[in-house]
């Protein structure tokens, strides 16, 4: 609920509603492989290539660092443009 809060909360673009639905400690962010290398490369915020990743590291000392870096990978990479 902390991450689809705080996309929310700073403007990224799309629904994140999916976050909170999946059941698990790993969720599929239905990021891009491009945006997964963003984030990897610019924030070091690491998961597979298909968007799948760990929300058991998540506290509320990091969640708005995810938020921003994912922020940026889908505003530098548009979601409808890859």
């Amino acid at each position: 609920v902390a991450l689809r809060d705080a996309l929310v909360e700073n403007g990224t673009a799309g629904n994140w509603d999916h976050i909170v639905s999946q059941i698990g400690m790993f969720s599929f962010t239905g990021l891009s492989a491009q945006h997964v290398q963003h984030m990897r490369e610019k924030y070091h915020i690491y998961m597979t290539s298909n968007g799948r990743i760990s929300l058991a590291g998540l506290n509320p000392s990091n969640v708005k660092y995810l938020a921003d870096a994912i922020k940026d990978a889908t505003s530098a990479y548009p979601m409808g443009k890859l």
